[in-house]
């Protein structure tokens, strides 16, 4: 069973998540956020296409939107309630396609 992060848990992965970028992950709304921003729509459709390949590996889907050249993503691992390794693992997998 997979069980939900403790706020110190998260704070010390968030840390360890955005050491070597410029642009972060947070908490938004109890679920580990990002924004991200591409010079178009179709760069923004292409990174799409790549982190729904991630997440069916993963078997972890997230909650996203996109609206011309952003792409909004919020991870939470429903089943254990809150923030788990689980996000933690996509968002760094994430991040590494940009």
């Amino acid at each position: 069973m997979i069980e939900s992060f403790s706020q110190s848990m998260i704070d010390a992965s968030l840390k360890e998540l955005n050491k070597n970028s410029d642009e972060f992950w947070t908490v938004k709304e109890k679920k580990l956020y990002r924004q991200f921003k591409f010079s178009d729509f179709v760069s923004a459709f292409s990174f799409m296409k790549k982190v729904a390949i991630l997440a069916e590996m993963a078997n972890h889907h997230p909650e996203w939107s996109n609206v011309y050249n952003r792409v909004t993503i919020s991870l939470i691992t429903h089943e254990a309630g809150g923030i788990s390794k689980r996000d933690f693992e996509l968002a760094k997998e994430i991040s590494k396609l940009i």
